[in-house]
């Protein structure tokens, strides 16, 4: 995958990374509207998790892609948001897509923390 108007290529790793990013805001995004279907006051907490979650791996895939100088720092921003969410998610072991979004917000924080140490 090469950027408009560059010759320079993307990683593998940085490439890897952005889909996990963009497969975690998917996964992030379908878990929001299982927990509106499922109501309650103490999804809230989940909820904002989800959102932060949502966002922040929304805007690093974002910032990987067009070449920010701020792509690192976000990778570890996004990393962290990744791990509050699966943490959040795990509150709930028993429903399936809590689990699935727990697993998927895993995998991009290891991945997204492994690129914030990488020189991009």
């Amino acid at each position: 995958m090469t950027q408009p108007g560059t010759m320079t290529a993307m990683s593998q790793q940085m490439q890897d990374c952005v889909e996990a990013c963009m497969s975690c805001h998917s996964v992030c995004e379908e878990t929001m509207s299982s927990c509106m279907q499922m109501g309650g006051q103490a999804q809230m907490q989940i909820m904002r998790a989800l959102m932060d979650c949502s966002e922040m791996t929304r805007m690093c895939a974002d910032m990987m892609m067009r070449r920010s100088p701020m792509s690192a720092e976000m990778c570890a921003l996004c990393a962290k948001a990744c791990e509050m969410c699966a943490e959040a998610c795990m509150s709930m072991p028993d429903d399936p897509q809590m689990m699935r979004c727990a697993e998927s917000c895993r995998r991009c924080a290891d991945m997204c923390r492994a690129m914030a140490g990488a020189r991009m």
